[in-house]
């Protein structure tokens, strides 16, 4: 939510010679709405369902960096499925540098919709505390605020050896 996983994984993609795929904008394509506006129609679990789906046909692609809505790894057994089918990155921030990219960002947040200030920060944390678990599995964990692509690109090489991926 809001650490910047879309622009990091664009750059991400671009170093290790990638493709890119922004879930957010493959659901918006898939079931032509914007999450915005699909979070004042719907509730939250159908969108976590459909949502689900998506990140489950993305899974067939190869040579491709995957940046995830903040919730997708979860619910279901997502965290589990990405760390079988791939490398998972958890770009960690705290919460006030997260409220402070959420009060700037130009593109709205429907769980932070309204939320400013002290009111903000403490939802981040309560949401930051709610998935910790599940960001914790992630095979890495980069600091979202100081995170270069060409650093990661080399971390995820050197630990290639001892996995089944392979980044060169």
């Amino acid at each position: 939510m809001g650490v910047g996983k879309s622009t990091f994984g664009k750059k991400l993609a671009h170093k290790l010679g990638y493709r890119f795929i922004d879930l957010d904008i493959i659901f918006e394509k898939k079931y032509k709405i914007r999450i915005d506006d699909f979070f004042g129609k719907y509730d939250e679990e159908l969108f976590r369902k459909l949502e689900h789906d998506t990140l489950k046909e993305s899974f067939s692609a190869v040579k491709t960096v995957i940046a995830t809505g903040g919730g997708s790894p979860c619910f279901f057994d997502a965290m589990e499925k990405i760390n079988q089918k791939g490398v998972s990155v958890y770009l960690e921030m705290t919460p006030t540098a997260i409220a402070h990219r959420l009060t700037h960002a130009k593109k709205p947040r429907p769980l932070v919709k309204g939320k400013t200030g002290e009111e903000l920060r403490e939802l981040i944390k309560q949401k930051l505390e709610e998935r910790k678990a599940f960001y914790k599995q992630a095979h890495f964990t980069v600091d979202a605020i100081n995170v270069n692509a060409e650093e990661v690109v080399d971390l995820l090489r050197e630990n290639s050896k001892s996995q089944k991926t392979n980044f060169k």
